[in-house]
C-alpha cells in the first residue's frame, strides 16, 4: 500500500469516523460558537472597559483598572471554576432572582467567563490603539466642529481599528485555543467530544482529529484577518 494513503488510513480510522465523527464536528460547531460570541461580548464590553479607562472621573477609571488587574492577572481556567463552581454556593440566591438556570448551565458560565476575560485584554489593545492615534486627528475633528460622538464614529474608531486588527486577531486566536479548557466544566466542544471519545476507546487518533480542527479554525481566522487588514489598508497603498 502507498505510504501516504497508509498513512491517511491510519489517521481515518473507518470505526472511529463512524462512532464519532459527527459528534466532532458538533463539536466544532460548538467550539465556533462559544469563541465567536465571547469574542463579540468582549468586543462590546472592552470599549465600555477603555472609555471607562480614559475617564476623567477617579471612581470609574480606578473600577475599570480594577478589572483589568483581575482579568489579566489570574488564570482563565480559575475564573471559569469560579463562576460554574464558586456561584452554585449561592444556588438560593440565584433561583430567587430567576438566574439559576444560567449558572447552572456549563454553556453560559463558559460563554460568561470568557467573554469577560477576552474583554480586558480587548479594552488594553483598544486604547493602545486610541492612544497611538496622532493628536491632529482629534484637532482636525474640533476644527471641522464635529462633536464627540462624531468624532469618534467617523474618525477615531476607523484608524484605531486600523492598528488593532492585527493584535484582536491574536487575541482571538489565543481564545480558540483557550477554549479547550471548557471541557472541564462538561462543554461538549471540540475537546470535550475529544476527552469523551478517547475515554471509551483509549484512540489516541481521536486527539490529531482535535489538533486539526482547531488547526483548521485557525487558519480560517488568519486567512479572514489577512483580508479584513488589507480592506481596512488599502487606502495606504494609493
Amino acid at each position: 500500500m502507498d505510504p501516504v494513503m497508509s498513512l491517511l488510513s491510519s489517521f481515518l480510522s473507518p470505526s472511529l469516523l463512524e462512532s464519532y465523527g459527527l459528534r466532532m464536528l458538533a463539536g466544532f460547531w460548538i467550539t465556533v460558537k462559544l469563541v465567536s460570541l465571547s469574542f463579540i461580548l468582549g468586543w462590546l464590553l472592552g470599549w465600555l472597559l477603555v472609555l471607562g479607562r480614559l475617564s476623567g472621573h477617579r471612581l470609574i477609571r480606578g473600577l475599570s483598572r480594577g478589572y483589568l488587574y483581575f482579568f489579566r492577572g489570574s488564570p482563565l481556567l480559575a475564573q471559569l471554576f469560579l463562576l460554574y463552581y464558586g456561584m452554585s454556593a449561592f444556588r438560593g440566591f440565584w433561583q430567587s432572582v430567576d438566574l439559576w438556570w444560567f449558572f447552572r448551565d456549563p454553556w453560559w458560565c463558559a460563554l460568561l467567563a470568557f467573554s469577560l476575560n477576552t474583554a480586558a485584554y480587548q479594552a488594553e489593545i483598544f486604547r493602545g490603539s486610541l492612544l497611538a492615534l496622532p493628536e491632529g486627528q482629534r484637532e482636525a475633528c474640533r476644527a471641522l466642529s464635529l462633536g464627540p460622538v462624531q468624532s469618534f464614529l467617523r474618525v477615531i474608531l476607523p484608524q484605531s481599528m486600523r492598528i488593532a486588527i492585527g493584535p484582536l486577531g491574536n487575541e482571538m486566536i489565543l481564545l480558540v485555543k483557550a477554549s479547550a479548557i471548557a471541557s472541564l466544566v462538561t462543554v461538549y466542544d471540540v475537546m470535550g467530544v475529544t476527552k469523551l471519545a478517547y475515554s471509551r476507546t483509549f484512540d489516541f487518533e481521536i486527539y490529531l482529529w482535535a489538533a486539526a480542527l482547531y488547526l483548521l479554525i485557525v487558519e480560517i481566522l488568519r486567512r479572514t484577518l489577512r483580508i479584513m487588514e488589507g480592506r481596512l489598508s488599502r487606502h495606504l497603498g494609493r
